[in-house]
């Protein structure tokens, strides 16, 4: 069971630190699996850094169909389960996984966001962001909490800042924090492998660069609450899901084989 602190934090704040939950076995599966994610990204891999960033920043989504390791983690481990907790909710079904690689020095920084209105899905979600590095406090993702019961906010592309997704004006802006980051209630935490941060869909957080010595290797791995429904955007969204409009309709539950129901097992 998850520790109340825990539960209440991630109620309040729409954000909280499980210290310790994965196994070294697991933390071994997750390394593995992204070393074969690097040694072959597919057509949905990116780059999120500049071309003159002196380090590197990969992404790439939805790979656990073919890597044995990431749906071991993704559907096995004890991540679901504590993500059914953290919702509240009698099941947590898999959303899709995410690997997030920044390579020492890399300076680009992930601007203030929210993941949801990025994603094609209505209703509640949560996501589990795994290291497999020792992250100090300084390289570690910041959360502001207690935005999650707010309202959504525009989405926009990380490096030209171009509403891509939602049309300009639709939505509410994203308010300039760091200009004046007392304003906001930020947390993050200083984070060994082992350590997961739980965070909702609709929290606002950001990621520093990272010019520390070795590299931040990350699996995230999102999941759904049981009121999650289908949202078909006009847009590609991130992640795409190609051809699912044709099968999954709008409005309808996630029940589908790129969503597998986590937990219970």
């Amino acid at each position: 069971m998850v520790a109340d602190d825990a539960v209440t934090a991630y109620a309040q704040d729409g954000v909280a630190v499980v210290r310790g939950l994965m196994t070294p076995a697991e933390l071994e599966l997750i390394t593995v699996g992204i070393n074969k994610v690097l040694d072959n990204r597919s057509s949905a891999s990116r780059i999120a850094s500049s071309i003159d960033d002196p380090g590197l920043f990969v992404e790439d989504f939805c790979r656990w169909g073919e890597i044995d390791e990431i749906s071991k983690v993704a559907l096995r481990s004890g991540v679901p389960r504590v993500a059914a907790e953290l919702m509240d909710s009698p099941t947590a079904r898999f959303y899709h996984d995410h690997v997030l690689v920044k390579e020492s020095g890399t300076k680009q920084p992930t601007p203030w966001h929210q993941d949801q209105p990025y994603y094609n899905v209505s209703g509640r979600g949560i996501s589990a962001w795994i290291p497999v590095d020792k992250i100090p406090k300084e390289g570690c993702p910041e959360f502001w909490a207690g935005s999650h019961l707010g309202p959504w906010r525009l989405p926009r592309s990380f490096l030209e800042q171009e509403a891509h997704w939602f049309p300009e004006g639709s939505l509410t802006e994203m308010p300039d924090i760091e200009a004046d980051r007392s304003r906001y209630d930020i947390r993050r935490w200083s984070l060994s492998p082992g350590d997961v941060i739980f965070f909702d869909f609709a929290t606002v957080h950001s990621a520093p660069g990272f010019p520390f010595s070795g590299r931040r290797r990350v699996l995230s791995l999102r999941y759904l609450g049981p009121d999650a429904r289908h949202a078909p955007r006009p847009w590609t969204t991130s992640p795409d899901f190609p051809g699912l409009s044709r099968e999954l309709p709008e409005g309808a539950e996630f029940d589908h084989p790129y969503f597998p129901i986590a937990w219970p097992r």
